[in-house]
Order: structure tokens, then sequence, then C-alpha cells
């Protein structure tokens, strides 16, 4: 992953530009350390600075378990 942070554009089209999401790398989420598979949804700007909106499975203490969350795209990379 490059250290600039990536916009919305081809390699990162969201839900509702091509009609599905697009399947991303999730890097340590808040309280789930680690590299997790993840769907990104949507982008939106916030502060100027720009979130994704992603579902990513983690390993949770029963099992696997879905979360949903806006995250910075620094976090993000696609696969």
């Amino acid at each position: 992953m490059s250290a600039a942070v990536p916009e919305p554009g081809p390699a990162y089209a969201a839900a509702g530009d091509g009609g599905e999401g697009r399947h991303c790398w999730v890097r340590d989420p808040p309280e789930f350390p680690g590299t997790w598979p993840g769907l990104l949804v949507e982008w939106r700007q916030r502060g100027g600075a720009w979130q994704g909106r992603v579902a990513y499975a983690v390993t949770g203490p029963h099992g696997p378990a879905l979360v949903e969350s806006w995250l910075p795209a620094a976090r993000l990379e696609p696969r």
C-alpha cells in the first residue's frame, strides 16, 4: 500500500457506481488488530479525509463475526 491516502476511483469503485461493492483488505481496525477480508460498500468525505464503509469478518471469542463500520481510507487496500 502506498503512503498516500487513496481516493475513490477505478480501483476503489463503491457500490452504486457499478452495482456492487469491492473486495478489500481491512488493516488494523479498532479492537481487531490484524488484516481482515472485507467488502467496501461506499465512500464519504469527512473533515477533508476519505472514509470507507466496510463489512468485514473477524475471529471473535465465539467464532467468526461480521463487523460493519466506517474506517479511514488509509486502513483499506484493494484485493
